[in-house]
């Protein structure tokens, strides 16, 4: 008989945690549990350079922190009109405090004038786990779209009401949650995250 592993996620959005349980619920053997279940956990300031060093970053020193196996999601948004930005910023783009709809409001003004076919975007995801003692493995996903010019929907969070995926004519705040969390560049990370798990688990 193989016993749950218990696996920190490690982020304060529970809207994100929410997602990542949603998501990894099919598979058995780990225990998902949030940053609530684990007092006194240490500051941290997300200054990598990239979506990877960050992930790194707070899965490692959480995992040494709680003594626990400790998984990291790193994410934004990269709008090729912008250079790449928000980028690693996303979460903070209008400020240290920002809101969602400030950080959209920024995102919108910025793009103000720039057509339809030049408001293409990509929303990355990079997941790290890794154990107090080392880091098992890094998995990405990437889900591409266009910048709407204002915001569509009420699910989700962060910049889904103005991420448009052609494919399904709907942004990610108007979509299901149950066809989101099938094709968002989080879903896809997830996807390899559960290949990579699995035999861990059963190896420990």
């Amino acid at each position: 008989m193989i016993h749950a592993k218990t696996i920190l996620i490690a982020t304060q959005n529970e809207k994100k945690r929410k997602e990542i349980q949603d998501i990894l619920k099919d598979v058995h053997g780990i225990l998902l549990k949030g940053v609530e279940d684990f007092p006194f956990l240490p500051l941290m300031e997300e200054d990598g350079s990239t979506f990877r060093e960050n992930a790194i970053k707070k899965a490692t020193i959480l995992a040494k922190a709680c003594n626990t196996w400790a998984m990291a999601d790193d994410s934004g948004l990269e709008i090729n009109a912008l250079n790449g930005r928000p980028g690693v910023y996303s979460s903070r783009y209008a400020g240290l405090d920002a809101t969602d709809e400030r950080n959209i409001e920024k995102v919108l003004f910025e793009l103000k004038g720039v057509p339809k076919e030049k408001r293409t975007a990509m929303f990355a995801c990079t997941i790290a786990l890794a154990s107090p003692h080392r880091l098992f493995f890094v998995v990405e996903g990437y889900c591409n779209g266009i910048i709407t010019e204002e915001p569509k929907g009420t699910g989700g969070f962060g910049y889904d009401p103005v991420f448009y995926v052609p494919d399904y004519k709907q942004t990610f705040a108007e979509l299901n949650p149950s066809i989101k969390n099938k094709i968002s560049h989080r879903a896809i990370a997830l996807e390899q995250f559960k290949k990579h798990i699995i035999p861990l688990i059963h190896s420990k």
